[in-house]
């Protein structure tokens, strides 16, 4: 299988994640922060060591401010529920996933205020737009930082000067783009930070994280066991306990530590720059063939390895399901983000989405590249 489906889920994942997760599983899972024997100190350990892997990917400087969640969705709903009240408004995008638009919605039947500004056909928002929008009881900018249809990728440092100057927490959904692009919470002045580890942070399913600024207080979330407070019945108000009730993951926390060393050990540039080489291919093969409709950016500049086509007038799931059967995994349809095909005029089929990873080859493309011909001349 020809696997080109890693905005959704990246595969495979380098070896020593593999083994980390068993390992984990045969030697140390026992509950992180329960208890004082040997293996449960040592499941706390490792959840020290991802953390402390975390922080160093997107320049954090206390450990503690990182809850670990069991995806992004899990992370954007605690960020975006905890920090908005009735009365309070949020600014957006057009071109976000449902896992930020869902809880948006959700909030704005609550009493919340919602603006969603438009991108334009490349997906890129309008700084001028964004400020035009914002009000005196702005609380919240929330902003894709690449898109999962189109692989745009937005300037954070801009947005987040925006926001810091007017005093407005800057929250980024960074499933698209965490473990490929540089990301300094500091530099680009972001107060929430929501990230999965199964995509480009190389980790199994079932990990994710939230990442929660100094001064940023957020509303409980889920209330429970923690291990510490135990004799309160009062949900502990510190981080991470506030947001960690209930055994955390440990096999794949540990396995997201070890994809977070992998990329660490590569180096991020080296990774989004074979991603890039990929992408700008595949770009160039997919303009060639006059059946193919490629929406967003024609290069690889300012975007992820995210491309999504049609081929004609073909259904994208009757496309899909051709692929698969030559061997070829993509993904097909609105991709959890129906607002955005309005402005790209698919919302009848949706797209072919082909997302590329780092261990993905030129000769995928190739083969790609031949079965989309054929498609086209049948």
């Amino acid at each position: 299988m020809i696997y080109l489906d890693n905005a959704a889920t990246s595969f495979p994942k380098p070896s020593n994640v593999y083994y980390e997760v068993l390992n984990c599983m045969k030697n140390y899972a026992a509950n992180p922060g329960r208890s004082s024997h040997d293996m449960s100190l040592k499941a706390s350990k490792k959840i020290a060591e991802a953390r402390g892997e975390i922080g160093s990917l997107f320049n954090i400087d206390n450990p503690f401010n990182i809850v670990f969640t069991v995806n992004a969705t899990e992370a954007i709903n605690i960020a975006i529920k905890g920090i908005i009240n009735k009365g309070d408004h949020v600014i957006s995008t057009v071109i976000e996933h449902n896992s930020v638009l869902r809880p948006l919605n959700y909030l704005e039947n609550q009493g919340a205020e919602v603006s969603l500004i438009n991108v334009d056909e490349y997906g890129f928002i309008k700084l001028e737009e964004l400020k035009s929008k914002i009000k005196q009881n702005t609380k919240l900018i929330v902003i894709n930082h690449g898109s999962n249809v189109l692989g745009t990728v937005q300037n954070l440092d801009e947005i987040g000067s925006i926001a810091k100057e007017k005093g407005i927490v800057f929250m980024v959904d960074a499933s698209q783009t965490a473990g490929v692009f540089d990301i300094d919470v500091k530099k680009s002045n972001i107060g929430l930070l929501a990230f999965p580890g199964h995509k480009g942070l190389l980790g199994p399913q079932g990990t994710g994280a939230l990442y929660i600024q100094d001064g940023i207080d957020l509303k409980e979330f889920i209330s429970g066991g923690t291990g510490s407070n135990s004799s309160e019945m009062v949900q502990p108000n510190f981080l991470p306990d506030k947001f960690e009730s209930g055994t955390l993951n440990t096999p794949g926390i540990a396995g997201l530590c070890e994809g977070i060393k992998f990329i660490r050990k590569t180096g991020i540039s080296n990774i989004k720059k074979q991603e890039e080489n990929l992408t700008e291919y595949l770009l160039q093969e997919l303009k060639k063939l006059t059946t193919v409709k490629i929406y967003g950016l024609m290069d690889s500049k300012n975007r992820s390895s995210v491309v999504s086509i049609n081929i004609g007038n073909m259904d994208s799931a009757k496309v899909g399901y051709i692929l698969n059967k030559n061997g070829i995994a993509v993904r097909t349809g609105f991709h959890c983000a129906p607002l955005i095909h309005k402005v790209i005029g698919t919302e009848k089929f949706g797209t072919v989405r082909i997302s590329l990873g780092y261990f993905n080859t030129f000769d995928d493309i190739e083969k790609l590249i031949d079965a989309i011909k054929y498609l086209g001349n049948n």
